[in-house]
């Protein structure tokens, strides 16, 4: 089947008209990163600049490093950020710490992804984060404009590529600074996660080990059932409260029904206090179920925003019945606003990017059931080419991921090949259901805690975090170190073993 390409100038319209309106197709597939809302945290370091201890470089990357066509050679600038602060030396081989970046600039890594910072010390590590390509300041072709122009241009823009970027980077940074002894360690999460064990299995002379925090490397091709993710979004709203979870069931008809009176969509425009009119019940719709999935999904300590959603709800008796209680969880998990839903907003970074990284080879298959809080909703991967098509002119590939990095199988595979990879997942996180969360072996463990969330390991520690997560992380970094005093660049980890999982 052939695919037209689409007219350059349209795409990045076609994108931010897309990524801005709420459409049932693209927001019940959530969304993938380390670090989710902004007001979800009780800390304010991600607000902060970053250090003078964080020094910004370029390096000069390779467009295609997959072809010897000569257009494959155009370079652009690729940026990465080193703290030198603890660093032991090259002399001493002490490690280097790779941050993997993801679908988002890499400035809010260096506050965010407190892992690195807090455990640098103890490594005498180097620092070193990655900005992912046609992120931030990655901008191949000169321009976000000309980057974005159409297919041919985003065609560089995969997983593939970015992970041979990181090579080339981690590679010049051991020449630049000669730290050839010195064990590489790459880190990522939720993406970036599935990075970060993608860069092991393809490029083990480059990185000794990897952490990888809340990776849905399993949730492709039907690895995964597709209703996994929801079903963990149920189970985490019904184990805080069945009421709650009843609630939540019944709403969606509810809503409906007032959709269906004369003047229902402004009685709902009242209850929920919108910020414009809406146009439909379905943007509610679709604004709840992302809410509930984000609340689900980053449901951290101490603010436990599932826990503040069902709090609210349970409270609340008076108005229009359900409907009400579904606003008061609303106003709960967002905090004190002028307005609520259809706030203005532009397109991010993120939205832009990740749209054409699910449209090339990201295809997630995500469904509901009718054993979940949600309507039933099927992934149509027919319709989803369509979608694709119309967006780029070229269709997805569904089965590349599981074609050049694997899944199926995994265990029995990696066991024959792989090591010194920690599967790091929290069992409250709805991608945790697509990660690895049984041991392959002593060298590839799977660590996770029973009340963690997604990336919640990777963050900035903090001294009201719960004694399983200050468990949890300590395990994890004495793995990490124990393997760090092994001979220089034996592929070998020791101390895996005593990795199990974290009760809590």
């Amino acid at each position: 089947m052939r695919f037209p390409m689409r007219s350059s100038p349209w795409i990045p319209f076609l994108l931010f008209f897309l990524s801005s309106s709420v459409t049932a197709f693209q927001f019940r597939m959530p969304r993938l990163s380390p670090i989710g809302e902004k007001f979800l945290y009780h800390s304010k370091a991600l607000e902060l600049p970053p250090s003078d201890d964080f020094k910004t470089f370029y390096y000069n990357q390779t467009i295609d490093h997959f072809n010897y066509r000569p257009e494959s050679y155009t370079t652009f600038p690729q940026r990465y950020i080193i703290n030198f602060k603890h660093w032991g030396g090259a002399n001493s081989s002490a490690p280097i710490l790779a941050y993997l970046g993801a679908e988002a600039p890499i400035d809010a890594a260096m506050n965010g992804i407190g892992f690195m910072t807090d455990n640098a010390v103890k490594f005498n590590a180097l620092l070193v984060y990655i900005e992912h390509r046609y992120y931030g300041k990655s901008i191949p072709f000169g321009s976000r404009k000309e980057a974005l122009r159409n297919a041919s241009t985003l065609g560089f823009f995969n997983s593939a590529q970015a992970i041979a970027d990181y090579a080339a980077i981690l590679i010049h940074v051991k020449k630049e600074f000669n730290a050839k002894y010195s064990p590489v360690i790459v880190i990522g999460g939720s993406y970036g996660g599935m990075l970060a064990t993608w860069f092991r299995l393809k490029y083990p002379h480059v990185a000794l080990g990897a952490l990888a925090s809340s990776a849905p490397i399993l949730y492709f091709d039907d690895i995964t059932p597709q209703n996994g993710y929801y079903a963990v979004v149920t189970k985490d709203f019904r184990e805080v409260s069945q009421t709650c979870y009843e609630t939540i069931r019944e709403s969606w008809s509810e809503i409906e029904a007032v959709a269906s009176q004369p003047n229902g969509l402004s009685i709902l425009d009242k209850e929920f206090k919108t910020c414009s009119p809406l146009r439909s019940s379905t943007q509610l719709e679709n604004y709840l179920w992302s809410m509930y999935a984000s609340a689900s999904q980053y449901n951290h300590p101490p603010r436990y925003p599932v826990t503040r959603i069902c709090g609210a709800i349970d409270r609340t008796y008076s108005g229009n019945g359900t409907v009400s209680k579904i606003a008061a969880g609303v106003f709960a998990y967002r905090g004190k606003l002028s307005c609520y839903i259809n706030e203005p907003r532009n397109a991010t970074e993120t939205d832009v990017g990740w749209q054409w990284q699910r449209c090339s080879e990201m295809v997630m298959p995500i469904s509901t059931d009718n054993d979940t809080m949600f309507p039933p909703h099927t992934f149509d991967l027919e319709s989803f080419i369509i979608y694709c098509n119309r967006l780029y002119g070229v269709p997805p590939r569904p089965h590349w991921v599981t074609t050049y990095y694997g899944g199926h199988d995994i265990h029995l595979i990696l066991q024959r090949f792989a090591s010194n990879i920690i599967f790091s997942n929290g069992l409250k996180d709805p991608y945790s259901i697509g990660g690895v969360l049984h041991n392959i072996s002593d060298s590839l463990p799977a660590v996770y805690t029973t009340n963690g969330s997604h990336c919640l390991d990777i963050l900035s520690a903090n001294k009201m975090d719960p004694e399983w997560l200050v468990t949890q992380r300590k395990m994890e970094m004495k793995a990490l170190q124990l393997s760090c005093l092994q001979s220089n660049q034996v592929n070998h980890f020791t101390g895996f073993n005593v990795v199990l999982m974290v009760s809590g």
